[in-house]
């Protein structure tokens, strides 16, 4: 369980259905998992983009009545967990503004490296900002270029900036859909029964509305849809793969497949991998819910140690503000995560879980089951030590607050109280993804950034 790491942000599109946002709204709540601060969907009709967005989860900030305000068979939506930004409505997805060829609205997952610098040289000449986004810097970048068209002034924008983003922008008559040249973040292309178009973050989300899978979006490609027309695809960039290989640790729901592979068998591979080079003796292997289920199940299944499910989770618990002791924050975790005694007491336990980033809650995971009676916690991370923070598009504290920048695997141990700890290494990682280190942005890991 990652604490202190945050989702980065879902986007969807739908095209060409005529009720593009039910099925937005739909899609977005498959993709919740990825941002639970706010959610937007804009819609057009033809001649007038409609949009709402708010704080919140997603069925709380829609309902039928608002959902028939957003009328017409194009809608982009987005949920979002601020990764760059303030955490003001204003700063909730999609952006949309007038300028002179009519109305857009873009949402956008990630984050642009080079937005301070772009952002200063648009102030410089006049632009007036509305949000601490760096999403906003697109409006700008699409409104003060100097060509006629839509397109043309896309294509001019996403080559000033830079870093990671899946971006899907939508016009009175049209959508775009784009990822970055690196293909940082996933975006996936899917086929809705009545034969409009879906675009979005997760594959997941195309289960829902029942839309057919058709290909990822390459890295450095947009995706032009308008009616009556296939999608048109215009490659910007030379496509130069460096997929971010958190979605699989953590952050992509196991019923997805991104980057071309199932999330689930992925995690099932990285536990097998754990299994083969870290073993250990012990009479019960159990997941911390709800990242570690899959390697856990790779990892009982890879050493023939039985898998139960030791620790339950409950899913309802929000942010509680009561004053944070050390009392007080070993209770949320209980409110959050509850040991099964029976399957625990007397046993040497093998926990495992997706990574540690500060320690602290693997720390009180530890003590829980130590409490409820286990003889020894042996601690298993399907993941390399987490040394660095991501700047495309994950919300991960600075490098003086990472545990694995300043401890060692000892030390770190020794803080989490359990009686052994070992990670999975990064060629064990690249195995689990049938990935050659090309392929992945590995920057968490090895502190080798590409950008």
């Amino acid at each position: 369980m990652l604490e202190n790491v945050n989702e980065k942000c879902a986007v969807v599109g739908i095209f060409g259905h005529k009720e593009a946002s039910k099925l937005a709204y739909f899609s977005l709540h498959a993709l919740q998992h990825r941002g639970q601060e706010a959610a937007g969907i804009s819609s057009s009709d033809g001649e007038k983009l409609h949009t709402i967005k708010k704080r919140g989860l997603v069925m709380r900030v829609f309902n039928e009545t608002k959902l028939k305000t957003l009328s017409g068979s194009s809608a982009i939506g987005h949920t979002r967990y601020s990764t760059a930004g303030d955490d003001s409505i204003l700063d909730a997805q999609p952006v949309f503004a007038r300028y002179d060829l009519g109305e857009m609205a873009i949402a956008h997952n990630g984050n642009f490296t080079n937005a301070e610098e772009v952002r200063a040289a648009l102030i410089k000449k006049g632009a007036i900002f509305q949000t601490f986004m760096d999403t906003e810097n697109l409006i700008h970048l699409i409104a003060k270029s100097e060509k006629t068209q839509l397109t043309p002034r896309i294509m001019d924008a996403v080559k000033r900036i830079e870093g990671a983003f899946s971006l899907v922008f939508l016009s009175r008559t049209k959508m775009f859909a784009m990822r970055d040249r690196f293909g940082f973040r996933p975006l996936s292309l899917g086929r809705l029964p009545n034969g409009g178009y879906i675009v979005a973050s997760e594959t997941c989300a195309f289960d829902l509305v029942s839309a057919e899978f058709i290909r990822d979006i390459k890295p450095g490609e947009l995706l032009i849809f308008k009616e009556g027309r296939e999608p048109k695809s215009i490659q910007i960039f030379e496509p130069t793969p460096k997929h971010c290989i958190f979605e699989y640790v953590y952050f992509a729901r196991p019923d997805s497949k991104v980057f071309g592979q199932s999330v689930y068998q992925t995690r099932k591979n990285m536990g097998k991998e754990l299994a083969h080079i870290k073993p250990i003796e012990a009479d019960v292997v159990i997941p911390v819910p709800d990242g570690g289920v899959a390697s856990a199940i790779g990892y009982a299944q890879e050493s023939g140690i039985p898998y139960e499910m030791g620790i339950m989770r409950n899913h309802y618990i929000g942010r509680t503000f009561i004053e944070p002791t050390q009392e007080m924050r070993d209770l949320k975790v209980k409110m959050k995560l509850s040991p099964m005694t029976e399957i625990i007491k007397g046993k040497r336990v093998i926990v495992i879980d997706d990574s540690i980033v500060r320690g602290t809650t693997s720390r009180r995971i530890i003590r829980m089951l130590k409490e409820a009676g286990a003889s020894e916690v042996h601690m298993r991370i399907s993941s390399p030590p987490t040394t660095d923070p991501c700047f495309y598009g994950v919300d991960t504290p600075d490098k003086d607050k990472l545990i694995a920048a300043n401890m060692s695997t000892d030390e770190i141990c020794e803080f989490i109280g359990a009686d052994s700890l070992a990670y999975l290494d990064s060629e064990a990682l690249l195995r689990s993804v049938n990935a050659k280190e090309d392929n992945y942005c590995t920057a968490c890991f090895t502190g080798k950034y590409i950008v």
